[in-house]
């Protein structure tokens, strides 16, 4: 066997030429063989439109409103106000034609507890979907209490807020003269308090802090879903370009061996995660750290414990998928640019979760908790930020288990028979033929 050895050339005055004729003749190869490639114009396409659907489905989603049909109870201690109330809404276009349903009362002898635990069934059956009190005291401090099962419904509190502050100003300054104080009070904007109304016999304030912790279980699940997914799908990928899955094989069979992997990477992400949430759980068990009450969470052992059984049951479904692209494609290159459609199953949830912060129980969130894969990353965020009915939990639980039963036979095949194939990338057909395969 000859050593093709190529020694640089050399130029008058003793430099090297980087750039001959035959390192070019080979860049040459490499262009034509990458530019004409089918994945390259594939990506080189797909590419900016999934970055602009991406942001053009952010958008929508952050500014999507699902609250027509709406209905509110305002309840004032002030009939004046109550009445200046009903006269200023009445004039607005969504009230004049029915977006939201607005009713209007003042406390006599009852005071706002003894009110709202008297509307307590209908806010429970959702016949009802929020009580605003405005006591006396909100024309000094502009604090308004809001009672609902969804009290962090920020689409409905931002449509009626300039509304309040606008009567609160006019009666406030009714009589008088302006003048520093009045002008502060005028520029002050109106301030909620949230209750969470559930079975309980109290009503509990709502503060960031459940916001603040669905935000965080979301990144959690997102960053950590596509590091270890991407980690396995390379590490697949190497043992089978190295030739080291060969060995492999020879002691145990490719069922075995994805199971395993899959397994081992699950418990290890598992555990990382308790790491991470330890902090939380501590917070939770023991009376050692105080928040404040603007940070105050509303979280318990279930919550948490759900949290842990989902992610494991995430991490399955998408590690079956990953380790199945890792199986088809002989580099790193290749798999990168063929994972996409994977990856884009876990950011569209994770888009959904986020856009939650208007409101937890927008119609496209409720969907998506009940959704193949969506369901993994939105129903976390949902049972963190609101009040989610028993028998939905159990249901989003069911869909995630399901998807994770129904997937691993189909990652099963093609990890199969795509680990021992060698050669050209196979086609989205030929895919397609493995999974037809009987064994």
């Amino acid at each position: 066997m000859h050593t093709l050895v190529l020694k640089p050339c050399k130029m008058k005055g003793g430099h090297d030429i980087m750039f001959n004729r035959r390192s070019m003749v080979i860049t040459r190869r490499e262009l034509r063989s990458r530019l004409f490639s089918k994945s390259f114009i594939l990506m080189t396409l797909l590419i900016p439109v999934l970055l602009l659907g991406s942001i053009a489905f952010q958008t929508f989603l952050y500014t999507y409103d699902s609250d027509k049909g709406t209905k509110l109870l305002i309840v004032t201690q002030n009939p004046l106000i109550a009445t200046r109330m009903q006269q200023t809404f009445n004039k607005l276009p969504y009230i004049k034609e029915g977006y939201y349903s607005l009713g209007f009362d003042s406390l006599q002898s009852q005071t706002i507890t003894e009110f709202w635990k008297s509307k307590k069934k209908e806010l429970l059956d959702n016949k009802l979907n929020g009580i605003v009190y405005v006591p006396d005291s909100a024309l000094i401090s502009k604090k308004i209490l809001y009672y609902s099962t969804n009290p962090k419904n920020q689409t409905v509190l931002n449509k009626i807020r300039g509304t309040l502050n606008e009567v609160l100003v006019d009666y406030y300054f009714r009589d008088k003269n302006l003048g520093k104080e009045e002008i502060s009070y005028a520029r002050a904007n109106i301030d909620f308090d949230g209750f969470l109304v559930t079975e309980k016999e109290h009503a509990e304030e709502e503060g960031y802090g459940n916001t603040i912790l669905a935000m965080m279980f979301t990144f959690f699940l997102y960053i950590s879903l596509l590091i270890i997914g991407t980690s396995l799908m390379r590490a697949v990928v190497e043992e089978k370009s190295s030739k080291i899955i060969e060995v492999l094989l020879s002691s145990v069979n490719s069922q075995e061996l994805m199971i395993g992997k899959i397994l081992g990477a699950a418990i290890t992400g598992v555990l990382q995660m308790a790491i991470w949430l330890l902090p939380l759980i501590v917070l939770v068990s023991t009376t050692w750290f105080t928040l404040p009450d603007k940070l105050s969470m509303h979280v318990d052992a279930t919550l948490i414990l759900f949290f842990l059984v989902n992610y494991f049951v995430g991490l399955l479904t998408f590690l079956g998928l990953f380790a199945a692209v890792g199986a088809m494609f002989d580099s790193d290159q290749d798999a990168q640019a063929g994972v996409w459609p994977v990856t884009m199953l876990i950011m569209i949830p994770f888009f959904i979760a986020l856009s939650m912060q208007q409101n937890p129980e927008n119609l496209i969130a409720k969907v998506s908790s009940f959704l193949p894969f969506a369901s993994l990353i939105v129903m976390p965020a949902r049972m963190t930020m609101t009040v989610v009915p028993v028998w939905e939990f159990i249901l989003s639980l069911v869909v995630s288990i399901t998807t994770m039963i129904l997937i691993f036979p189909l990652a099963g095949k093609i990890y199969r028979i795509g680990i021992l194939w060698t050669g050209k990338k196979p086609s989205l057909a030929e895919v397609f033929k493995w999974l037809k395969y009987k064994y």
